[in-house]
């Protein structure tokens, strides 16, 4: 049930009610009583002090004496959605739905948005056994708690009920879809439909749904995608086929160059570090550059020529300064990667697994995947990914950039020159 603070007919009256709540919540029971007894003789009219007697009688079980005080409340004060929304609380402790559901409907005609009011509607709909409704009333409640807030103690038991409801519902919605679409889709030839698949996972709470957030450069209109098709890429062929050659110059670099290893997060002093923190300057994440941000690295690559080779089949995103990056990425037991987003979506990344012990993963956006060596994957990383190595061995992957697809030959040549010109016109790189 909600508090609520009325305007100032009587500082005193609002400073007694204050005060009253501190000590209740200290256990001061008795001290409670008499502060909010002098805020009653010196307002005996206000809302404020009407709704702070309910809120006493409620927690006391006594609804019927707590619904005539939110009464009184409501005819002194009707623009204030709490006012309702505790008065249908007295309503439905006293077994009056109708009253209740008036109630609610004022409050949320005052505010649409009102938490309380909106989980008082979905468990009203829900005793009344209008499970679906109660659902979609439900998720429109939960829709109002910012992402990663605790919902406050007043209302938690009943946004878990909610979260519960929703959670039931969107499994019934999904069989009803499943059982729409198996029709549909063996009409159309029973293969994959991911796209589809994805978009019913969205509205039955099966994913989430991620937005491109680069760091630097967004190239608008061109498709959000997680993992790309792998047909999309017949050049991997090639590289895929290299796997063990790869995998025998990354051997030859551990055992022989380990300083040519350095931190993939090496962030300068006095940047806000963030989520980085525990990474930066450690080798825990390390990478072996063979070119970085445009930049050959000779001798490394002279360690890996066959490695060196087959990149060259790659559309690698050449921008002077930025690109191509490509390097053995090397994550060691038990570290994970934060959740985070790259520089942009005119790029995308692809990773070719070498060395994958067992509990490693990775997410991007929705999508959670298991690294199999040799089989390469492509992935716009300018949606939320993270990865983590959960074993006690360290795993290794190589990783490169290309050309997003979707780009033009002229809006490649275009977005080049306006990398180079970001980059010179500061002074700094762009990332």
């Amino acid at each position: 049930m909600s508090n609520v603070n009325a305007g100032a007919p009587d500082a005193a009256a609002l400073r007694m009610i204050q005060a009253s709540r501190a000590a209740g919540a200290d256990g001061r029971e008795s001290e409670s009583d008499q502060l909010l007894a002098r805020a009653a003789q010196l307002s005996p009219g206000h809302p404020a002090v009407l709704n702070e007697l309910g809120l006493r009688m409620m927690q006391r079980g006594d609804a019927k004496n707590a619904r005539e005080l939110f009464l009184r409340a409501t005819q002194a004060d009707q623009a204030h959605p709490s006012l309702w929304s505790n008065l249908a609380s007295s309503c439905y402790s006293l077994g009056l739905p109708q009253e209740a559901t008036e109630a609610v409907e004022r409050a949320l005609a005052l505010e649409p948005r009102h938490l309380s009011s909106l989980l008082q509607k979905g468990a009203l709909m829900d005793a009344r056994g209008d499970l679906r409704n109660a659902a979609r009333t439900y998720r429109n409640a939960l829709a109002t708690l910012p992402p990663g807030v605790a919902p406050p103690p007043t209302v938690a038991a009943m946004v878990e009920l909610a979260r519960e409801s929703v959670r039931a519902d969107n499994i019934l919605l999904a069989a009803a879809l499943d059982e729409r679409l198996a029709a549909i889709r063996e009409r159309h030839g029973g293969g994959s439909f991911r796209r589809v698949d994805h978009c019913i996972d969205f509205i039955t709470g099966k994913r989430e749904h991620y937005n491109p957030q680069p760091t630097f450069m967004h190239f608008p209109e061109i498709p959000a995608i997680e993992f790309f098709e792998r047909e999309q890429f017949p050049w991997l062929d090639d590289i895929e086929a290299a796997t063990d050659a790869i995998r025998e110059e990354l051997t030859g670099v551990l055992v022989a160059d380990r300083a040519g290893l350095e931190p993939y997060i090496a962030y300068p002093d006095g940047v806000p570090l963030d989520r980085w923190r525990e990474l930066n300057k450690s080798r825990r994440w390390s990478a072996y550059f063979l070119c970085n941000q445009g930049v050959p690295q000779s001798a490394h690559l002279a360690r890996c020529p066959r490695t060196a080779e087959v990149l060259k089949s790659a559309p690698q995103c050449d921008v002077a300064g930025r690109g191509p990056t490509a390097f053995y990425s090397i994550l060691d037991a038990r570290t994970a990667i934060p959740p985070h987003t790259g520089v942009t979506n005119t790029r995308l990344t692809v990773h070719l697994p070498l060395i994958v012990p067992p509990d490693c993963g990775f997410r991007v956006g929705g999508e959670t995947r298991e690294w199999i060596p040799g089989k390469a994957w492509v992935f716009d990383d300018t949606i939320e990914h993270e990865a983590w190595n959960r074993s006690d061995m360290p795993r290794a992957v190589l990783i490169f950039d290309i050309w997003n697809p979707y780009l033009s030959e002229a809006e490649r040549d275009l977005v080049r020159a306006a990398t180079e010109v970001f980059g010179t016109y500061y002074g700094v790189n762009a990332e």
